[in-house]
């Protein structure tokens, strides 16, 4: 079979291995269609903290069971999944106390350990979720970053409440809509892009503000009034959007960090301090976000075809990534067709 390697930033070779056997507990899978996200991104220009290379990536991603291990009895032969891409031990701490999402020696696909980027892969039983016949290949590729979004989410009861979302990138639009999903009665959205905000308003955001031509704190007290945001999430994580939820935010209130800062953050703790502000944050996901995200999209209430951007075969990966640096503002969401010719439902 044919596998993707990132031999080092801003290279790609494929290669032919062999079909990988599953084990016991284990399942074979045809890969579908792969997402390419912005921690990919950072692979590809060398800035990502914790990849090594050469590394094969793939962890957004949708699949069909071919084949089973001995013990590998939950899901049928032809089962369309999607795949969880964490690897975690199970043993610490967390794991033991059901956060397998902030596990001690944490690994996940695509960066610290193989991807699904090829042909075939052979994957735990365990980490696969099966997928509802009104769900695309397309759609299930981005149930992972929406489980991400469903996750933050669940970190404040957002039910009847104000949120504030900075940056509307994948993430900050995905997270727009779970908000609404789980009972938010008003977000807004904020961002550089015009296009991005136009976008957010078109699947839910009911207030958009472009912060480099308009002042924050005034358009807040505009959309919400003067009691501001019940809660703020953080999906650009840079300084000017945190300093941004920290002076402007009720006192008393919460910020949620859901972004990944790039380098250490310089923000005013002493407002913070202050305001008697919760600063929380959120890390990737867990089970029953993949079944809530699922859920979501299979009842209408996330609408995921408004974000993909654009398609690419399985070996213009590199394509790919060109395509993205070149349409930096407008690309949401890419997706690597590993199998063109499958039918969406097949």
């Amino acid at each position: 079979m044919t596998q993707e390697v990132m031999t080092q930033p801003g290279e790609i070779i494929f290669h032919k291995v062999p079909v990988p056997q599953p084990g016991p507990d284990q399942v074979l899978v045809k890969i579908k269609r792969i997402g390419i996200c912005g921690s990919d991104i950072h692979v590809y220009h060398g800035t990502h903290p914790y990849t090594k290379y050469p590394v094969t990536q793939g962890h957004e991603v949708s699949a069909q069971i071919v084949a089973r291990g001995t013990y590998a009895k939950k899901y049928e032969i032809g089962q369309r999944v999607v795949i969880e891409p964490q690897v975690f031990c199970g043993r610490c701490y967390p794991c033991m106390h059901g956060k397998y999402n902030l596990c001690e020696n944490l690994k996940v696909m695509g960066f610290q350990t193989t991807g699904t980027a090829s042909e075939y892969f052979a994957v735990d039983e365990s980490k696969c979720t099966p997928i509802p016949d009104n769900m695309t290949y397309d759609q299930a590729a981005m149930i992972e970053p929406l489980a991400v979004t469903v996750h933050a989410a669940k970190r404040f009861d957002v039910k009847n409440a104000k949120v504030v979302v900075f940056g509307c990138g994948p993430i900050g639009i995905l997270l727009c809509q779970s908000l609404k999903a789980f009972g938010a009665s008003q977000v807004l959205a904020t961002d550089i892009s015009d296009y991005r905000l136009e976008l957010a308003r078109k699947v839910g955001a009911d207030f958009t503000v472009n912060t480099r031509e308009h002042d924050f704190g005034k358009s807040l007290i505009e959309s919400f009034g003067p009691d501001k945001a019940d809660v703020m999430y953080d999906c650009a994580g840079n300084d000017i959007t945190m300093n941004s939820a920290i002076q402007n935010a009720r006192k008393g209130s919460t910020i949620i960090l859901v972004a990944v800062f790039g380098k250490m953050a310089n923000v005013d703790l002493a407002k913070l301090n202050d305001s008697e502000l919760d600063l929380n944050t959120t890390m990737m996901y867990r089970h029953e976000d993949y079944v809530d995200a699922i859920r979501l999209v299979s009842e209408g209430k996330i609408k995921l075809e408004p974000l993909m951007s654009n398609h690419f075969a399985f070996t213009d990966y590199l394509s790919a990534y060109q395509y993205i640096d070149t349409h930096r503002e407008t690309t949401m969401k890419v997706l690597i067709d590993v199998d063109p010719e499958s039918d969406e439902t097949d």
